[in-house]
């Protein structure tokens, strides 16, 4: 899932658009600032005027005046931090303000991507993974509990209905604690009872909240990871390893409908493990329940997942098949 030109091209719009925006702000905030004390503005010119004489100091040019010009540029500076204080504005009010203060908002630093611009590449491979309705419609405001049967089955003390309100509140309290707890989610049931829903309705919280998210089925995690592994073995390179392990949520959909070999079994607790120990949450959604899961994957994998991660049931009918049963939603 790396990005094409046309995808890059995309992205690089944001920062242009970013860096419009942040110089427009700057000279409105001088615009305001000046004309409430017109010193300032004299200030910012004679700054800019010794800064220029200090340089030709530097390098010994010709007519050069010889004085200490640090301290008449930290005499301005405090003059400047004082009408400042006086207007009630910041000290950096005149300053120019980045969303990335690493970056500086051109998305590189010594030509190599900033976080900030893994994570907006994050969050356009989602939206381009899954399609914007899906992210306007599948929230917590349509998560309908009368999908949910209120009686239990033969054998079971907890109802689908029970189960649902259960797996909501669970991933309420994952999108509210983000920030606080690390936790990680292993949503299970059958197919059909809302499992992939769910965890758009969390997606949809957190990248609302500048999170980068990453959804993959477990199909394309693998064959992303398979691409991965045959690059490093012929150039040492791998382009999804890094957006995969990064994402602030790795959300892998369908676990168990992948073809498990060897590669496979290695690769998700290389990803599991990995992510656990940087602390990066992950949400996987299976239609296996625990003893198949068990059975499918190693007990490496199985136990990994079960001690670190909070598990979450949905059961009932196929959600799918009562909406088409009630003509819609």
């Amino acid at each position: 899932m790396a990005l094409t030109n046309t995808d890059f091209d995309a992205i690089m719009r944001i920062y242009s658009d970013r860096q419009l925006n942040n110089r427009r702000s700057l000279d409105a905030r001088r615009a305001e600032a000046y004309a409430r004390f017109p010193r300032l503005r004299e200030i910012a010119e004679e700054i800019a005027s010794l800064s220029v004489k200090k340089a030709k100091a530097a390098l010994g040019a010709d007519g050069a005046e010889d004085f200490d010009y640090n301290a008449e540029l930290s005499a301005l500076a405090l003059e400047r931090t004082a009408l400042l204080e006086r207007g009630g504005y910041a000290p950096d009010y005149l300053e120019m303000h980045y969303a990335c203060p690493i970056c500086h908002d051109t998305g590189f630093v010594g030509g190599r991507k900033c976080e900030c611009f893994l994570r907006e590449e994050i969050n356009y491979l989602y939206t381009g993974s899954n399609d914007s309705k899906i992210l306007q419609d599948e929230n917590f405001s349509r998560f309908n509990l009368g999908y949910y049967r209120e009686d239990c089955r033969e054998g079971e003390k907890t109802s689908p209905r029970e189960y649902a309100v259960i797996a909501r509140d669970a991933a309420l309290d994952f999108v509210r604690g983000f920030d606080l707890t690390f936790e990680n989610l292993l949503i299970y049931g059958a197919t059909g009872t809302g499992k992939s829903f769910l965890s758009h309705c969390i997606a949809h919280e957190l990248i609302g909240k500048g999170k980068s998210v990453l959804y993959l089925t477990a199909s394309d995690l693998f064959s992303l990871l398979g691409d991965d592994a045959f690059r490093r073995d012929r150039n040492g390179e791998g382009r999804h390893a890094d957006q995969i392990l990064s994402a602030d949520l790795l959300i892998i959909d369908d676990l168990g409908t992948e073809y498990t070999n060897a590669f496979v079994s290695s690769r998700l607790f290389a990803c599991v493990n990995e992510r656990i120990l940087k602390k990066k949450s992950t949400i996987i959604s299976t239609n296996l329940n625990l003893s198949e899961f068990q059975n499918r994957y190693s007990e490496r994998i199985s136990s990994r997942i079960f001690s670190s991660y909070k598990l979450i049931r949905l059961s009932g009918s196929d959600i799918r098949i009562q909406k088409q049963m009630r003509g819609g939603d």
